[in-house]
C-alpha cells in the first residue's frame, strides 16, 4: 500500500469534494461546510488510512454522505444557485444560435437536477466528473450493475424530457 499524505493525497480533492457537494445540496455555503467537515472527518480516520484502497473513494463518500445529511435536514428548502458553468464548445455561428444553445443547455442541467437522487449522482460522477463505474459503486455503495442501471435511466429521462421540451416547449 502506498503511503498517505494528507497534504499531498487528500487536500487535492477539494475541488472534486466540493463540486459533488455542491452537486447535491444546490448551495455554495452548504457545500463548503461539507468539504470542510469531510476534510476534518478524513483527517480523524487517519489511522485507518493504511487499510483503504483509494482514499479518494473514502474522501468522495464521506462528502456524499455529509451532502446527504445536510439535505435531510433542510427537508424540502430549495436555495437556488448559480449554476456551475461547463465549458462548451461555441459550434453556434450567431448571437441568436448561441443565445438558443445555452438556453438548451440550461435546460438539460435543470432536468438532471430533477432526476432522483441515485440517478443524478451516478450520472454527474460519470459524464461531468468522469468517474469508472467501479469508483461511482464504491462512492455510493451500490453494485456496478446498478450504477449502470441509474445511468441509463437517467440519460433516457433527460433525453425524453428534452425530446418532448423541444417538440412541445413544456
Amino acid at each position: 500500500m502506498k503511503e498517505i499524505s494528507f497534504r499531498n493525497d487528500v487536500l487535492p480533492l477539494k475541488n472534486k469534494l466540493f463540486r459533488l457537494a455542491l452537486r447535491i445540496t444546490l448551495n455554495r455555503e452548504e457545500a463548503e461546510d461539507v468539504v470542510q467537515d469531510t476534510m476534518i472527518k478524513v483527517w480523524n480516520a487517519r489511522e485507518r488510512w493504511q487499510d483503504l484502497e483509494s482514499i479518494e473513494a473514502f474522501s468522495l463518500t464521506i462528502a456524499r454522505n455529509l451532502s446527504l445529511d445536510r439535505i435531510k435536514k433542510k427537508e424540502n428548502q430549495n436555495d437556488s444557485i448559480e449554476n456551475e458553468k461547463i465549458e462548451q464548445p461555441d459550434t453556434a455561428s450567431t448571437p441568436s444560435e448561441r443565445m438558443i444553445q445555452k438556453d438548451k443547455l440550461d435546460i438539460v442541467r435543470k432536468m438532471i437536477d430533477e432526476l432522483p437522487e441515485k440517478q443524478r449522482s451516478c450520472l454527474q460522477l460519470r459524464d461531468i466528473e468522469g468517474k469508472a463505474y467501479r469508483e461511482i459503486a464504491e462512492i455510493l455503495e451500490i453494485t456496478e450493475e446498478q450504477v449502470k442501471v441509474n445511468i441509463f435511466r437517467a440519460r433516457q429521462t433527460v433525453k425524453q424530457r428534452f425530446q418532448q421540451f423541444d417538440r412541445y416547449g413544456l
